[in-house]
């Protein structure tokens, strides 16, 4: 099992349909599962792009 190695949380808010009723709803990190200095960790997408730019 990776690590989880970002502290990324879901967001929260309402869905609000035409008659303005408000439904819980969450999004969630886009998590990716990359192997970091031999090691199976789960970062977001975007940390994950930013590494990839510092390696090059």
């Amino acid at each position: 099992m990776a690590k989880k190695a970002t502290e990324k949380k879901p967001l929260a808010g309402n869905r609000r349909s035409h008659s303005l009723r408000a439904t819980k709803h969450s999004q969630k990190p886009n998590l990716q599962v990359v192997n970091v200095n031999g090691k199976r960790v789960r970062i977001s997408a975007r940390e994950k792009r930013t590494l990839d730019k510092q390696a090059a």
